[in-house]
């Protein structure tokens, strides 16, 4: 399943929006993951079968450009232990960050409820 958010709840109030904006920023520039040349969709683990399943489903070219994003970043820890990020132009972007795999994810979990609850169903005959 994917995690819990509160990103309805901060969008519909503008207030919460304005104050929130610049540490969900920060939050994101420390992570690191946009120095490495990653996407945040890209650091979702790929143990699930429900991951499995929506990385299946990406488009051909996202899915090259994953790959190559991932084998990018984890190039330079195979060769030597050196922690080295990538120079500023071939950095993610904040722009560019956006979230590709969760709305496949999100998709695939309403199919399996809907499947479940329609195996669940009870069905009455009228007598």
């Amino acid at each position: 399943m994917s995690q819990p958010s509160f990103t309805n709840f901060i969008i519909k109030r503008p207030w919460l929006l304005r104050w929130m904006k610049p540490l969900a920023n920060w939050y994101a520039d420390a992570a690191g993951h946009r120095k490495l040349g990653l996407k945040f969709d890209d650091l979702i683990p790929e143990e699930s079968e429900v991951v499995l399943l929506a990385l299946k489903r990406l488009p051909p070219k996202e899915a090259y450009d994953r790959v190559f994003r991932l084998r990018r970043a984890f190039q330079p820890f195979q060769a030597s232990l050196a922690h080295q990020l990538l120079p500023k132009d071939q950095q993610t972007k904040p722009e560019e960050d956006t979230l590709y795999l969760s709305p496949i994810i999100k998709e695939i979990e309403a199919e399996i409820q809907e499947r479940a609850d329609l195996e669940a169903m009870v069905i009455k005959r009228k007598k």
